[in-house]
C-alpha cells in the first residue's frame, strides 16, 4: 500500500471539503439534511487508516483502547449534528460530548422534531423518553454526521464510518478472546477479512463461497453466544453434578466453536479459500438430474440464431436423419446454449451450429447428454462475459462434450468443473482466464484431443478420489500445467490419472506439480546422495521464536551453482516457503532445483491457522511454532514413479519455468 494513497487523517490545515456530499432520498415528505458520503471508500483507504491510524500492532484485547485513542485525536468533541440511524428511525440530534471510553456520544434532539420513521409513528415526547432511558447516549457507529461544506467535520465522518465499517465487517465478538493474543491482530485478522469484504463486492468471490461464509457466521455467533451463557452460569467452586454436565456440554461446544473459527479463516485467507472452502454454487446445489422424459421422448435441440440452406441441408443429412430414425424423438430449436441445456432430460443431445455465443450465466449440466459443436471448435464459440462463477458445471452421470471453443471472462471458479459424474470432452478449445479445468473428488473426466490456455492459474486441478484421463492435449501458456491435489487426510482415495502423449508446454511454473500434506519426517529422511540430492540439515527447517514468526529460507544450489535466492530480483524471495522440481524430458533423467511457489494448500485439520502474507513473510502464532513442527522441503523422486499415475507415457514437456515435474509440501 502506497504510503500517499491514504487519506491524511491528521492534516488540520486542509481547507475545504475532502468529502463529498450523500445526497437523502427519502421523498419529498423527508426534511432530514444530507449527510457526508463515506460508504464508498476503496480499499487501500480503509487499509491504511485500520493499519496506521486505528489499530496498528495492537493485540484483541487492546482494540477498543487503540480505537478510543485514535477517535480522540479526530472526532470532534462537541457541537456538531448528526443522523442517529437506526433499523427503525432516522433522527436529526446534536451532540454536546463524546464518551470515547464506552463508544457513545452524549446527544439531544434538534427542535422541532426532523426524522424520518420505518413502520412506526415517532413523537417529540417518545424520542425524549427513549433518550432518557439511554441516558442520552448513543453508539458513535450509529451516527451520520451531517454534511458542511467547510470541510471542519471531514475527519469526524470518516473516523465514524472507520468504526461503523470495523465493527460490522471485522470485529467478530470471539476475537477478544483469542488465546493467540501475542500476535498481530491487523495481519492476522483485519486484513484477510477487509481484502475478504472488498472481493465479494468486487465479484470475485463465488456467490455459493459467499453464502456458506454467511452461515457460517451466523453458526458462530450462535455458539459463542450459548458457550458464553453457559460458562457464566458456571460456579468456579461448585462441584455439584450440575456443574459437572455443564462443564462437558460447555466443551463440547468450545470445540464446536473452533471448528467453525477454523472454517472461517479458511475462507478468510485468499491461499486456502477455493482449495479447501467452496463445496459448489447456490445455482448448481438447486439444479437437480430431471432423468429420462415420462413419455419416453428423446429431443435433439439445435442451437443456432440463424443458418442458412446449405447448413440446415448438411445437418440434416448429417446428424438429424440418424438421430430421428425412429419415431419417438422430436426437435427443438433454440438461440443460444444455455436454455438448451437447461430443456435437457436424459439421453437428449445438443448440437451447437456454428456461431458466437455470449452466455451470461453458468451451463449446468445435471444429466447424461451430448453437446456438440456443429463444426471445427473456432468456428463453434460460446463465450462468457460476465463476472460469476464457473463457466461448465457438470454432474451427469455420462456427459459428453465435442468440437466446441469454450471462452472465459472472469469466471470465477473455472472454465469447467467436474462435480461429479463422469464427463468426456474431445476436440475442444478452452480459453481460460483465471482457472482451468477442476476435477472434483469422485468426478471422471475423460480428456482427449482438446487445447487448453491460459490459466492463471493450473490448466488442470485434479482433486484426490477423482479419475483423470488425459490423453493427446495441448496445455499451455498457464500458471501450471497440471496441479494434483493430495490435501486429503488418510480415509480419502488417492487421484488415478491417466496421462499419454500430451504436449505440455510453456507454463509459468510447473508442467506437472503434485501438492501434498507433509508427513512430518521429511526434514528427518535421510535425503538420496545421488546427483541432484542434497540433505538439509535439522536447522533448516526451524521457525524463528519471535513475535514475527517466519520460515526460515531453504535455498537450493541449482547445478549451475545459483541458488533461488540469486534468481530473485534483488536478492530477495517472493515466496518463503520452498517446494522441490525434478526437470526432465519425456520421463528422463532429473535435475533438483529449488522455487517459491505462487500458492500454497493448508489442511483444515491442523491445530494452527495461517495469516496472510505481508512484507514478503509467511507469518504463523507462537503458539503454532511451539506445538507444531512446520513443514519443510526435500528433492523427491520424479512424479513418473508416483502411484497417482496409471499411466504416464508419450508426454512431451517444453519451456515450462520451473521444471516439468515438482512436488510442494505444505
Amino acid at each position: 500500500i502506497d504510503d500517499d494513497s491514504g487519506t491524511d487523517h491528521f492534516n488540520t490545515e486542509i481547507s475545504g471539503t475532502q468529502l463529498q456530499r450523500c445526497e437523502r432520498h427519502g421523498g419529498e415528505t423527508s426534511n432530514l439534511p444530507d449527510t457526508f458520503q463515506t460508504s464508498h471508500l476503496l480499499l487501500y483507504e480503509r487499509f491504511k487508516a485500520y493499519q496506521d491510524y486505528m489499530l496498528g500492532d495492537c493485540k484483541p484485547s487492546e482494540v477498543k483502547a487503540f480505537t478510543a485513542d485514535y477517535l480522540e485525536k479526530v472526532v470532534e468533541p462537541c457541537d456538531w449534528q448528526a443522523l442517529w440511524c437506526t433499523n427503525v428511525f432516522d433522527v436529526l440530534v446534536e451532540v454536546y460530548d463524546v464518551d470515547l471510553k464506552d463508544l457513545k456520544a452524549c446527544v439531544r434532539l434538534v427542535l422541532p422534531l426532523q426524522c424520518d420513521t420505518r413502520g412506526c409513528e415517532l413523537t417529540e415526547e417518545a424520542m425524549e423518553s427513549l433518550l432518557e432511558a439511554t441516558q442520552h447516549k448513543v453508539p458513535l457507529q450509529e451516527l451520520h454526521v451531517v454534511y458542511e461544506v467547510s470541510g471542519d467535520f471531514d475527519q469526524t465522518a470518516l473516523a465514524l464510518e472507520h468504526l461503523r465499517f470495523f465493527y460490522k465487517h471485522i470485529w467478530r465478538q470471539w476475537d477478544e478472546e483469542d488465546e493467540d493474543d501475542d500476535f498481530d491482530y491487523f495481519v492476522r485478522c483485519v486484513e484477510p477479512r477487509l481484502r475478504l469484504h472488498y472481493d465479494i463486492l468486487e465479484d470475485r468471490v463465488p456467490t455459493g463461497l459467499v453464502a456458506e461464509y454467511q452461515t457460517l457466521l451466523e453458526k458462530c455467533s450462535q455458539c459463542f453466544q450459548q458457550f458464553s451463557a453457559l460458562r457464566s452460569g458456571l460456579s468456579p467452586d461448585s462441584d455439584s453434578e450440575l456443574d459437572n454436565v455443564s462443564m462437558v456440554e460447555g466443551l463440547k461446544l468450545y470445540d464446536q466453536l473452533e471448528t467453525y473459527k477454523r472454517k472461517l479463516h479458511i475462507i478468510e485467507n485468499p491461499l486456502l479459500r477455493y482449495v479447501l472452502g467452496y463445496k459448489g454454487n447456490a445455482r448448481q446445489q438447486c439444479v437437480q438430474s430431471r432423468g429420462p422424459r415420462p413419455s419416453g421422448m428423446k429431443v435433439v435441440h439445435v442451437v443456432t440464431a440463424s443458418c442458412s440452406t446449405m447448413q440446415l441441408q448438411s445437418l440434416l443429412s448429417a446428424r438429424l436423419l440418424p438421430l430421428c430414425s425412429c419415431g419417438d424423438t422430436e426437435i427443438q430449436f433454440h438461440r443460444e446454449p444455455v436454455s438448451a441445456v437447461d430443456s435437457c432430460h436424459q439421453g437428449d443431445v445438443v448440437i451447437v451450429l456454428p456461431g458466437i455465443y455470449s452466455v451470461n450465466s453458468s451451463i449446468l449440466i445435471p444429466d447424461s447428454i451430448t453437446m456438440e459443436g456443429f463444426g471445427f471448435p473456432d468456428d463453434v464459440v460460446i463465450e462468457k462475459k460476465n463476472k460469476g462463477d464457473s463457466f461448465v458445471e457438470s454432474t451427469g452421470a455420462d456427459v459428453r462434450l465435442s468440437n466446441i471453443k469454450f471462452i472465459q471472462h472472469d469466471a470465477i471458479e473455472g472454465i469447467l468443473s467436474v462435480r461429479q459424474g463422469t464427463l468426456n470432452m474431445e476436440n475442444c478449445v478452452l480459453q481460460c482466464e483465471t482457472t482451468g479445468v477442476i476435477v472434483r473428488t469422485s468426478a471422471r473426466l475423460n480428456m482427449n484431443m482438446c487445447d487448453l490456455y491460459g490459466s492463471k492459474g493450473a490448466g488442470v486441478e485434479i482433486y484426490p478420489g477423482s479419475v483423470c484421463s488425459l490423453v493427446s492435449n495441448g496445455i499451455h501458456h498457464c500458471k501450471d500445467g497440471i496441479l494434483i491435489k493430495d490435501f486429503a487426510d488418510e480415509l480419502d482415495v488417492m487421484p488415478s490419472i491417466t496421462l499419454e502423449n500430451n504436449v505440455i508446454h510453456n507454463n509459468e511454473g510447473y508442467g506437472v506439480i503434485l501438492v501434498k500434506p507433509n508427513t512430518g519426517d521429511q526434514h528427518r529422511a535421510p535425503l538420496d546422495s545421488g546427483e541432484g540430492r542434497q540433505q538439509f540439515p535439522q536447522s533448516q527447517c526451524d521457525i524463528k521464536d519471535s513475535t514475527e514468526s517466519t520460515f526460515n529460507l531453504l535455498f537450493l544450489e541449482d547445478p549451475a551453482g545459483q541458488t533461488a535466492e540469486d534468481r530473485q530480483p534483488g536478492g530477495v524471495s517472493d515466496h518463503p516457503l520452498t517446494s522441490t522440481s525434478s526437470s526432465s524430458s519425456s520421463s528422463a533423467g532429473s535435475t533438483t532445483a529449488a522455487v517459491q511457489p505462487e500458492s500454497t494448500e493448508h489442511s483444515n485439520s491442523t491445530d494452527g491457522d495461517l495469516a496472510p502474507i505481508s512484507g514478503r513473510k509467511w507469518q504463523f502464532s507462537r503458539q503454532l511454532s511451539r506445538n507444531k513442527e512446520m513443514s519443510c522441503s526435500r528433492a523427491v523422486q520424479d512424479l513418473t514413479d508416483h502411484q497417482i499415475f496409471v499411466s504416464i507415457q508419450g508426454n512431451q514437456f517444453k519451456r515450462n519455468g520451473m521444471g516439468d515435474f515438482g512436488t510442494f509440501f505444505y
